[in-house]
Order: structure tokens, then sequence, then C-alpha cells
């Protein structure tokens, strides 16, 4: 009984060792791996991406003009980071939202992109 009592006398004058969340914000620590962010302006859907995902959480529309992620599937490997010839991809800090929509991960242009000269109709 003696040496429960030290630990909890010794507990009663030590800082809190957990943080109030709600009522104080959280910062990123630098190891933690937060979500994937995709610079759709620069993106050409070129689907490398797609295809390096180990979870298939990546679906890439070059026809509809549309990037979109499974939140829920992705676990932030950071492989399509790396291959991406433009650059687009990025893992951030900040944490993944939340959400159970799966129109919440899509990300689209404005415009579907023009088809390069050497991907447009051969005159034969």
């Amino acid at each position: 009984m003696i040496p429960i009592l030290g630990t909890i006398l010794s507990s009663l004058f030590k800082k809190y060792s957990t943080v109030a969340y709600p009522a104080a914000p959280m910062e990123p620590r630098p190891e933690v791996r937060g979500s994937i962010a995709c610079d759709i302006e620069t993106c050409i859907l070129c689907g490398i991406c797609q295809r390096r995902c180990p979870t298939g959480a990546i679906t890439v529309s070059k026809p509809g003009g549309s990037w979109a992620i499974q939140r829920l599937a992705c676990i932030q490997c950071g492989n399509c980071v790396g291959p991406c010839p433009k650059k687009c991809l990025a893992l951030t800090a900040e944490p993944p939202r939340g959400s159970l929509l799966k129109e919440d991960g899509v990300v689209s242009l404005s415009s579907p992109p023009k088809p390069s000269p050497s991907e447009g109709s051969r005159d034969a």
C-alpha cells in the first residue's frame, strides 16, 4: 500500500501527460504522415499514382478530368508521391478529414484536359 501511495502523491504534482484535444488543438509531429494533397491545376491525370497505390485508393479519370482518393482506404504510404511527373501530389502533416462520403475525396478540373498532340487522332 505504501508504494502505491507514493505514486499517487507524486502524480498529484506533475503536469498532465495528455492534451485536452477539443479545447487545445494538437500540433502535428514531423514524423507523422497526414494525408495526400493533390494540386489538380498542375496534374496531367497520367494515372501513375493510381497504378502505384497498393490499396487502390486513388482513381484517375482523364476523360472526366477528375482525381479521387478514398480517404478510408489510403494508408499514407507515399508510393504515389514520388513517381508523380508534375510533383502535384504531397504528403501533408494534417490528419485526413474524416468522412464516409465518397464524393469528399474527389478533386475535379474545371474543364477536362485537352489531348496532347501525341495523343490526338492520326490521319492515315
